[in-house]
């Protein structure tokens, strides 16, 4: 990650960790370790509690958030408004799509709110909208166009061609990727994949080791308006 921000001159840096413990769901001593590498906020999704000890770690922390649109009686929150590294404020708020994933109330129900209290300490918005529907991703972006720098969309796992800059500057992908082995059925060893799916019965997935890459997108912005100007999706092999 240090070499990456430098090369890409990144003056704010958002990881979705939500799994990074061996492939589901997210630990407080994995998050410090991504924070310490040079992360400024940690996204979660729908695998948020899959680590019972994330949940007191949620509760403390201001750099690692989940879905806001969970339960409100769940520990963590969906905003967190943090410094770049030349001192301007970034707001980066994190919400579920319905499709497959059941929140426990529907992101259009919240979205709109979460957007405009972010906006009340930067206009440097960005939203990570964690969703199996790639018409929800679009969907929203197209509503944020000209509110929020950029929608970036995750948990597919496969990254998409469609990045781009809206008419009103929002910056928008409908899924920046997966940081992971690509040689693999989305990070799980493919034969145990293909089993589960050709038996239906049940199998005990591992993580694969083979073809790993960062993937990702850089988007460059106006920090005096927020509006975006690029988007450029990213994808590096491991050395």
């Amino acid at each position: 990650m240090p070499v990456l921000r430098e090369e890409y001159g990144a003056a704010f840096c958002i990881l979705n960790g939500e799994n990074a413990a061996d492939g589901v769901g997210i630990t407080p001593r994995l998050a410090e370790q991504l924070l310490a590498a040079g992360a400024d906020v940690i996204t979660l999704g729908n695998h948020t509690w899959r680590r019972s000890e994330i949940g007191q770690y949620l509760e403390r922390s201001d750099r690692v958030i989940r879905p806001a649109n969970l339960s409100v009686a769940s520990p963590g929150r969906g905003l967190a408004v943090r410094p770049a590294s030349d001192g301007t404020l970034v707001a980066v708020l994190n919400v579920l799509g319905s499709l497959f994933l059941d929140p426990a109330r529907s992101m259009w129900e919240l979205v709109d709110d979460l957007v405009e209290e972010a906006r009340r300490e930067t206009g440097i918005v960005i939203v990570d909208v964690h969703a199996e529907a790639t018409s929800e991703k679009v969907a929203l972006a197209r509503w944020l166009d000209g509110r929020a720098t950029a929608v970036i969309g995750t948990h597919t796992h496969v990254q998409t061609a469609d990045a781009r800059v809206l008419p009103d500057g929002t910056a928008a992908i409908t899924d920046a990727g997966m940081t992971g082995p690509h040689d693999s059925v989305i990070g799980v060893t493919a034969d145990l994949a293909i089993r589960r799916m050709r038996t239906g019965m049940p199998v005990r997935f591992e993580v694969a080791e083979d073809g790993v890459r960062l993937e990702g997108a850089v988007v460059t912005c106006d920090p005096a308006t927020g509006r975006a100007t690029a988007i450029e999706p990213v994808r590096v092999p491991w050395p």
